[in-house]
Protein backbone atom coordinates (compact mmCIF):
# COMPACT_ATOMS: atom_id res chain seq x y z
CA UNK A 1 0.00 0.00 0.00
CA UNK A 2 1.30 3.26 -0.91
CA UNK A 3 1.97 6.05 1.81
CA UNK A 4 1.94 9.11 0.38
CA UNK A 5 4.02 12.40 2.42
CA UNK A 6 2.95 14.37 3.98
CA UNK A 7 0.50 13.38 6.73
CA UNK A 8 -2.76 14.93 6.48
CA UNK A 9 -3.98 17.88 7.77
CA UNK A 10 -5.96 17.87 11.27
CA UNK A 11 -9.33 17.87 10.26
CA UNK A 12 -12.41 19.28 12.78
CA UNK A 13 -15.99 18.11 13.05
CA UNK A 14 -18.56 18.89 15.83
CA UNK A 15 -20.04 15.69 17.58
CA UNK A 16 -23.12 14.69 17.27
CA UNK A 17 -25.11 11.73 18.33
CA UNK A 18 -27.28 9.41 15.87
CA UNK A 19 -30.50 8.93 16.52
CA UNK A 20 -30.27 5.15 17.24
CA UNK A 21 -27.57 5.65 20.17
CA UNK A 22 -30.35 6.86 21.88
CA UNK A 23 -31.23 2.77 22.87
CA UNK A 24 -27.99 3.21 25.68
CA UNK A 25 -29.28 6.26 27.57
CA UNK A 26 -25.72 7.58 28.50
CA UNK A 27 -26.01 9.27 24.95
CA UNK A 28 -29.00 11.18 26.20
CA UNK A 29 -29.00 14.06 28.66
CA UNK A 30 -30.90 12.68 31.17
CA UNK A 31 -29.15 9.08 31.29
CA UNK A 32 -25.85 10.91 30.95
CA UNK A 33 -26.67 12.92 34.33
CA UNK A 34 -28.26 10.32 35.75
CA UNK A 35 -24.58 8.52 35.31
CA UNK A 36 -22.93 11.51 36.60
CA UNK A 37 -22.12 13.13 33.32
CA UNK A 38 -22.85 16.99 32.51
CA UNK A 39 -24.25 15.57 29.16
CA UNK A 40 -24.95 13.55 26.81
CA UNK A 41 -22.06 11.09 25.85
CA UNK A 42 -20.96 11.13 21.98
CA UNK A 43 -20.82 7.45 21.25
CA UNK A 44 -17.28 5.67 21.03
CA UNK A 45 -18.14 4.58 17.66
CA UNK A 46 -19.08 7.69 16.44
CA UNK A 47 -15.53 9.45 17.65
CA UNK A 48 -13.49 6.09 16.27
CA UNK A 49 -15.57 7.36 12.43
CA UNK A 50 -13.99 11.08 13.19
CA UNK A 51 -10.66 9.46 13.89
CA UNK A 52 -10.70 7.53 10.70
CA UNK A 53 -11.21 10.41 8.23
CA UNK A 54 -7.43 11.16 8.39
CA UNK A 55 -6.23 8.02 7.71
CA UNK A 56 -8.54 7.51 4.57
CA UNK A 57 -7.52 10.70 3.28
CA UNK A 58 -4.47 9.34 3.65
CA UNK A 59 -4.35 6.03 2.62
CA UNK A 60 -7.60 5.42 1.02
CA UNK A 61 -9.72 2.43 0.65
CA UNK A 62 -6.66 0.38 0.77
CA UNK A 63 -6.86 0.68 4.51
CA UNK A 64 -10.53 -0.73 4.60
CA UNK A 65 -9.79 -3.42 2.61
CA UNK A 66 -6.80 -4.42 4.35
CA UNK A 67 -5.64 -2.28 7.05
CA UNK A 68 -6.34 -2.08 10.72
CA UNK A 69 -5.84 -0.24 14.16
CA UNK A 70 -6.58 0.21 17.83
CA UNK A 71 -8.77 3.08 19.25
CA UNK A 72 -8.87 3.67 22.74
CA UNK A 73 -11.23 5.91 24.74
CA UNK A 74 -9.13 8.27 27.58
CA UNK A 75 -11.97 10.74 28.29
CA UNK A 76 -15.69 11.70 27.31
CA UNK A 77 -17.10 13.74 24.45
CA UNK A 78 -20.01 15.68 24.61
CA UNK A 79 -22.62 16.63 21.96
CA UNK A 80 -21.80 19.52 20.60
CA UNK A 81 -17.89 19.44 21.19
CA UNK A 82 -15.62 20.85 18.78
CA UNK A 83 -13.48 17.73 17.68
CA UNK A 84 -9.85 18.11 16.35
CA UNK A 85 -8.67 15.10 14.51
CA UNK A 86 -5.14 15.74 14.72
CA UNK A 87 -2.86 12.74 12.50
CA UNK A 88 1.29 12.12 13.55
CA UNK A 89 3.24 9.75 11.89
CA UNK A 90 5.18 6.96 14.19
CA UNK A 91 6.88 4.82 11.69
CA UNK A 92 4.80 2.83 10.10
CA UNK A 93 1.90 3.26 12.22
CA UNK A 94 -0.13 6.95 12.46
CA UNK A 95 -1.70 7.57 15.42
CA UNK A 96 -4.72 10.12 15.54
CA UNK A 97 -5.96 12.03 18.72
CA UNK A 98 -9.49 13.82 18.75
CA UNK A 99 -8.73 16.66 20.84
CA UNK A 100 -11.78 18.96 22.07
CA UNK A 101 -11.53 22.23 21.74
CA UNK A 102 -10.08 24.50 24.46
CA UNK A 103 -8.46 21.58 25.48
CA UNK A 104 -4.70 19.71 25.13
CA UNK A 105 -5.77 16.27 26.18
CA UNK A 106 -6.59 13.46 23.70
CA UNK A 107 -10.18 12.11 24.42
CA UNK A 108 -10.04 9.36 22.06
CA UNK A 109 -6.33 7.64 19.70
CA UNK A 110 -6.63 5.84 17.07
CA UNK A 111 -3.21 4.15 16.24
CA UNK A 112 -3.34 2.78 12.52
CA UNK A 113 -1.35 0.49 10.66
CA UNK A 114 -1.70 0.12 6.51
CA UNK A 115 -1.56 -3.61 6.13
CA UNK A 116 -2.36 -6.51 8.13
CA UNK A 117 -0.21 -7.78 11.14
CA UNK A 118 -0.75 -10.88 13.47
CA UNK A 119 -3.66 -11.14 15.37
CA UNK A 120 -3.52 -12.82 18.57
CA UNK A 121 -4.54 -16.55 18.97
CA UNK A 122 -8.32 -17.33 20.00
CA UNK A 123 -8.91 -17.05 23.58
CA UNK A 124 -12.43 -19.68 23.95
CA UNK A 125 -14.21 -18.43 27.15
CA UNK A 126 -17.84 -17.63 26.68
CA UNK A 127 -19.31 -17.59 23.10
CA UNK A 128 -22.65 -15.96 22.75
CA UNK A 129 -25.06 -16.85 19.88
CA UNK A 130 -24.84 -15.61 16.49
CA UNK A 131 -26.10 -12.59 14.94
CA UNK A 132 -27.21 -11.81 11.90
CA UNK A 133 -27.55 -8.36 10.02
CA UNK A 134 -28.11 -6.50 7.18
CA UNK A 135 -25.38 -4.19 6.42
CA UNK A 136 -27.49 -1.16 5.72
CA UNK A 137 -29.20 1.94 7.49
CA UNK A 138 -27.07 2.04 10.79
CA UNK A 139 -24.77 -0.23 9.71
CA UNK A 140 -24.02 0.97 6.42
CA UNK A 141 -21.62 2.47 3.95
CA UNK A 142 -23.68 6.31 5.48
CA UNK A 143 -22.20 5.93 9.04
CA UNK A 144 -19.66 8.63 8.37
CA UNK A 145 -21.92 10.97 6.35
CA UNK A 146 -24.72 10.55 9.12
CA UNK A 147 -22.50 11.83 11.47
CA UNK A 148 -20.87 14.99 9.99
CA UNK A 149 -17.73 13.76 7.72
CA UNK A 150 -17.56 15.35 4.36
CA UNK A 151 -15.41 11.92 2.72
CA UNK A 152 -18.22 10.32 0.91
CA UNK A 153 -15.53 7.56 -0.81
CA UNK A 154 -18.13 4.66 1.18
CA UNK A 155 -21.29 5.84 -0.42
CA UNK A 156 -19.57 6.30 -3.64
CA UNK A 157 -17.74 2.45 -3.70
CA UNK A 158 -21.16 1.43 -1.86
CA UNK A 159 -18.89 -0.05 0.94
CA UNK A 160 -19.78 -0.81 4.77
CA UNK A 161 -17.92 2.13 6.57
CA UNK A 162 -15.34 0.95 9.11
CA UNK A 163 -16.96 2.14 12.17
CA UNK A 164 -19.88 -0.13 11.40
CA UNK A 165 -17.17 -3.00 12.79
CA UNK A 166 -17.17 -2.28 16.18
CA UNK A 167 -20.89 -0.59 15.66
CA UNK A 168 -21.30 -4.35 15.40
CA UNK A 169 -19.50 -5.67 18.31
CA UNK A 170 -21.34 -2.83 20.42
CA UNK A 171 -24.66 -3.94 18.95
CA UNK A 172 -23.54 -7.09 20.60
CA UNK A 173 -22.91 -5.76 23.89
CA UNK A 174 -26.06 -3.92 24.37
CA UNK A 175 -28.38 -6.83 23.29
CA UNK A 176 -26.41 -9.42 25.75
CA UNK A 177 -24.44 -7.67 28.12
CA UNK A 178 -25.09 -4.26 29.36
CA UNK A 179 -26.89 -3.90 32.38
CA UNK A 180 -28.19 0.22 32.53
CA UNK A 181 -26.50 2.21 30.85
CA UNK A 182 -22.76 1.33 29.31
CA UNK A 183 -19.62 2.84 27.59
CA UNK A 184 -17.36 1.51 25.08
CA UNK A 185 -13.88 1.65 26.02
CA UNK A 186 -11.59 0.67 23.07
CA UNK A 187 -11.57 -2.01 20.48
CA UNK A 188 -8.47 -3.49 18.08
CA UNK A 189 -9.78 -3.85 14.60
CA UNK A 190 -8.32 -5.90 11.97
CA UNK A 191 -9.55 -5.31 8.28
CA UNK A 192 -9.59 -8.46 5.87
CA UNK A 193 -11.79 -6.95 3.21
CA UNK A 194 -14.26 -4.35 2.42
CA UNK A 195 -18.01 -5.56 2.51
CA UNK A 196 -20.94 -4.60 -0.16
CA UNK A 197 -23.77 -2.05 1.36
CA UNK A 198 -26.68 -4.23 1.67
CA UNK A 199 -25.00 -7.60 2.49
CA UNK A 200 -25.81 -9.62 5.14
CA UNK A 201 -23.29 -10.08 8.02
CA UNK A 202 -22.76 -12.97 10.42
CA UNK A 203 -21.58 -11.60 13.94
CA UNK A 204 -19.88 -13.51 16.28
CA UNK A 205 -18.51 -13.23 19.53
CA UNK A 206 -16.84 -14.57 22.66
CA UNK A 207 -16.91 -13.03 25.90
CA UNK A 208 -13.07 -13.86 26.51
CA UNK A 209 -12.36 -11.31 30.21
CA UNK A 210 -13.98 -9.92 32.94
CA UNK A 211 -12.47 -7.92 35.23
CA UNK A 212 -13.61 -4.54 37.51
CA UNK A 213 -12.46 -1.08 36.80
CA UNK A 214 -14.57 1.74 37.06
CA UNK A 215 -17.33 -1.09 37.03
CA UNK A 216 -17.62 -4.29 35.29
CA UNK A 217 -15.78 -4.82 32.56
CA UNK A 218 -15.99 -7.19 29.53
CA UNK A 219 -13.73 -8.14 26.51
CA UNK A 220 -14.88 -9.78 23.62
CA UNK A 221 -13.65 -11.25 20.45
CA UNK A 222 -15.99 -10.57 17.30
CA UNK A 223 -15.81 -12.14 14.07
CA UNK A 224 -17.62 -10.81 11.52
CA UNK A 225 -18.33 -12.36 8.13
CA UNK A 226 -19.74 -11.65 4.92
CA UNK A 227 -20.76 -14.36 2.11
CA UNK A 228 -18.41 -17.08 4.17
CA UNK A 229 -15.43 -14.74 4.14
CA UNK A 230 -14.46 -13.03 7.47
CA UNK A 231 -14.17 -9.32 6.46
CA UNK A 232 -12.96 -8.02 9.73
CA UNK A 233 -11.91 -8.98 13.73
CA UNK A 234 -12.05 -6.86 16.73
CA UNK A 235 -11.09 -7.79 20.99
CA UNK A 236 -13.66 -5.13 21.83
CA UNK A 237 -14.01 -3.83 25.32
CA UNK A 238 -16.96 -2.08 27.19
CA UNK A 239 -18.10 -1.47 30.73
CA UNK A 240 -21.16 -2.73 30.81
CA UNK A 241 -22.15 -1.89 34.46
CA UNK A 242 -21.35 1.62 36.17
CA UNK A 243 -19.95 2.28 39.37
CA UNK A 244 -20.72 5.03 41.01
CA UNK A 245 -19.97 8.65 39.99
CA UNK A 246 -16.74 8.68 37.85
CA UNK A 247 -16.42 11.47 34.55
CA UNK A 248 -13.65 9.27 33.76
CA UNK A 249 -15.08 5.99 33.32
CA UNK A 250 -14.61 5.62 30.07
CA UNK A 251 -10.65 5.92 30.42
CA UNK A 252 -9.08 3.25 29.11
CA UNK A 253 -5.49 3.46 30.52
Amino acid sequence: MSRPEPAPEPWDVIAQNLPEHARNRIHTDEGARAAGFPAALVAGVTTYAYLTHPIVAMWGLDWVRGGGGEVRFRGPVHRGDVITCLPMRDHDVVAVEARVLGSDRARAVLRAWPESVPEPPARPFDRLATRHVRLEGEFGSSYGSRAGDDLDVYEKARVVHPAVWPALANHVVHAELARGPWIHTRSRIWHHAMAPAGSWAGVHATVVDRFRRSGERVVLEVIIEVDGRVVATLEHEAIVELEGRDVDAGRAD
